[in-house]
């Protein structure tokens, strides 16, 4: 079997490097790898040396040679990864922003806040779809929600005693010595 090697003109194999070290300073690491590939090729390595060179699989620096040959830079580029599609519908996606919306008492629980547990049980209870908890929340933030944290105040505190014993109880509690002390 016959190396492939890539001819290129000196001002694509110029124009590809550029490309290859500005999509790693973005930190497209894949598609700068797969450009520097093509580079390499064309300096004389064989797949199997660029395999080694660039700790990829040979069949993969193969396949990515061959992508470049067919379809230029274009073929080299990351494409859209689609993922797994979403099993709610839009409609459902907009009745579940409304339930968000109105709080989590207005939904009949006792609870002040929406936790992801919580929507995961709302979302199978209305659409009959089970999420996990930690999806919960890479959904909530593609669709525009942040996350919200309660500070925690007291809400009978007395605020002088507080500072009372923020600036004078609490430092003497404390194991480390005072400065200036000759410890």
């Amino acid at each position: 079997m016959r190396a492939r090697l890539q001819r290129l003109h000196p001002s694509t194999y110029k124009r590809l490097a550029r490309l290859s070290k500005e999509a790693e300073q973005d930190g497209a690491y894949r598609v700068a790898k797969r450009l520097q590939a093509v580079v390499l090729n064309s300096e004389g390595h064989t797949s199997g040396e660029l395999a080694r060179i660039l700790k990829a699989p040979r069949s993969k620096v193969s396949a990515w040679l061959q992508r470049y040959q067919t379809d230029g830079v274009g073929g080299l580029l990351e494409g859209h990864r689609s993922g797994r599609p979403s099993e709610l519908t839009e409609k459902q996606q907009q009745q579940l922003g409304d339930i968000l919306h109105s709080g989590p008492v207005a939904y009949g629980l006792d609870n002040g806040i929406w936790t992801s547990p919580m929507i995961a049980w709302v979302i199978e209870e209305e659409f009959g779809v089970p999420y996990h908890p930690g999806h919960v929340r890479k959904l909530l933030h593609a669709w525009g929600f942040s996350v919200q944290r309660p500070r925690r105040i007291l809400a009978r505190a007395d605020v002088a005693a507080q500072d009372r014993w923020r600036r004078h109880i609490y430092p003497n509690l404390k194991k480390k010595p005072k400065r200036g002390t000759g410890r």
